[in-house]
């Protein structure tokens, strides 16, 4: 399931990666795979911004701000039957 394109804070930093693959084996959308010896994102726009990637990651290879963005206004308003909100009311530049 995709949210909303180019909206993602999923950073992913190859060189630290270890290719211990728990990014691959803990992401509910399958957004990392193993590519040779190291783990790739097979496509950000995956990414629900949940953080489990980045929680497993021993090697600091991964950041995703948790809990923020249009992801998650998403995620809340299926949650809770409501419309999304990005809590864009201050026009706010990091807004989507």
């Amino acid at each position: 399931m995709k949210y909303l394109k180019d909206v993602a804070t999923l950073k992913f930093d190859r060189d630290k990666c270890t290719g211990c693959f728990l990014c691959v084996y803990v992401c509910p959308h399958g957004v990392f795979t193993e590519d040779g010896r190291k783990a790739a994102i097979t496509d950000v726009d995956l990414c629900m911004e949940c953080g489990a990637c980045m929680k497993n990651c021993a090697f600091d290879a991964i950041e995703v701000q948790t809990g923020v963005g249009c992801a998650s206004a998403l995620i809340n308003a299926i949650l809770t039957g409501g419309e999304p909100s990005c809590d864009c009311s201050d026009n706010s530049s990091s807004c989507c």
